[in-house]
């Protein structure tokens, strides 16, 4: 095992142990990942850490989804059971989504996620621009 994964806590036999999963979990595994590591789902759920969040509001605060994704997004998180969608019979009507307990269990890898990515933006471009001189 190289430090990087010692000092994280990453058993390389663990990862081999998600990756060769049963075929059934195997296949959640990888489901799940695609999902979750879309490139709107963690944005959504870090939008809703703060609690109950109107679709319109969501929409305005995650800039750049469409309202086709921000829907197609909110569907797959409330299937999985990580968000809870609440609609009021009002006049306009009025939805918002919550996490879940569930969904609350992501915030701290989504949020350690996207730290890392901040703390290692300038190191990813360089690597980008090393690479396409190269090409």
């Amino acid at each position: 095992m190289d430090d990087a994964a010692r000092q994280n806590g990453v058993s390389l036999s663990e990862m081999d142990g998600m990756c060769s999963a049963s075929q059934t979990a195997g296949a959640l595994i990888r489901d799940l990942l695609d999902h979750l590591g879309d490139k709107w789902t963690l944005l959504v759920v870090g939008m809703l850490e703060a609690g109950p969040v109107r679709y319109s509001a969501l929409k305005i605060r995650v800039p750049g989804i469409s309202q086709r994704m921000l829907t197609l997004t909110l569907k797959k998180l409330e299937r999985d059971g990580m968000v809870r969608r609440e609609s009021f019979a009002e006049i306009p009507p009025r939805v918002e989504y919550e996490l879940t307990d569930l969904g609350r269990t992501l915030l701290v890898p989504a949020v350690g996620f996207a730290r890392w990515a901040l703390d290692n933006a300038n190191a990813i471009i360089e690597a980008r621009e090393a690479y396409d001189i190269r090409d």
